[in-house]
C-alpha cells in the first residue's frame, strides 16, 4: 500500500472534518500534529494502557497535555484512561515475544480498536494514530491494525506513515525546542527490559 498516496486522498477528502488521533506521547504527537492541524479539526485521544508503570504513564500523559496546551491550542483532548489490566489481557500469551513482533502488534489493536469505537461514540469523522512516526515501529503493522479497527466499527481509518518525509526528524526538533520529555523505552514493561 502507497501510505503517502492514500493519505493525501484521504486529507483532500475528509479537510476540515473532525479527527480523532491516539497518541502514544507529546513527541511522536509534535511534529504529526504540525502536519494535521492545518487540515483537520484534531482532538488527541490519549488511551495507552501499555505504559509501565503508573508513573511513567503520568508522565506521558501529563507531557501531551502540556505540550498541547503550550503549542497545539487548537487541538482538543480526551483522557481515555485506562487499567493495564486491558493490555495485559491483550498480550496474554505473548509476553516473551521480541520487541516488534506479534505483541506489539496485539497493542496496536488494542489501542486503535479503542480509538475507533471512541470516534464512532462521539461523532468523530475520522481517526488515526501517531504510532508510525516512530522508526520502531512498523507502519504497515500499525495501518494493519487500524484497518482492522475500521472494518470492525465503521469508523474511517487515516492511513498514513508518518515518520517518512522527516516526519521523525521533524518531531526530534519539535521536541528539543518545546523542551519535551523523550522516553527510552516504547511504554511496556516488556519493551522496558
Amino acid at each position: 500500500m502507497n501510505f503517502y498516496s492514500t493519505f493525501t486522498k484521504q486529507a483532500e477528502l475528509y479537510k476540515g472534518k473532525r479527527l480523532l488521533l491516539h497518541s502514544c506521547c507529546a513527541p511522536c504527537s509534535s511534529a504529526v500534529l504540525e502536519l494535521l492541524c492545518p487540515i483537520f479539526e484534531v482532538s488527541v485521544l490519549y488511551y495507552n494502557p501499555n505504559i509501565f508503570p503508573e508513573e511513567e504513564y503520568l508522565l506521558r500523559k501529563n507531557e501531551q497535555i502540556r505540550f498541547l496546551d503550550e503549542c497545539c491550542k487548537s487541538a482538543g483532548f480526551i483522557d481515555c484512561d485506562s487499567s493495564p489490566s486491558d493490555f495485559y489481557d491483550a498480550v496474554k500469551g505473548y509476553e516473551h515475544e521480541k520487541e516488534g513482533g506479534s505483541r506489539c502488534e496485539l497493542c496496536f489493536g488494542l489501542r486503535l480498536l479503542k480509538t475507533a469505537e471512541t470516534a464512532v461514540q462521539k461523532g468523530f469523522d475520522i481517526f488515526g494514530t501517531t504510532l508510525t512516526v516512530s522508526p520502531h515501529k512498523n507502519a504497515e503493522a500499525v495501518n494493519a491494525a487500524g484497518l482492522a479497527a475500521q472494518e470492525k466499527t465503521g469508523a474511517v481509518f487515516l492511513v498514513a506513515d508518518f515518520k517518512k518525509k522527516d516526519g521523525y526528524k521533524r518531531s526530534l526538533e519539535l521536541s528539543r525546542k518545546f523542551n519535551l520529555y523523550r522516553q527510552n523505552y516504547c511504554g511496556c514493561e516488556f519493551s522496558k527490559k
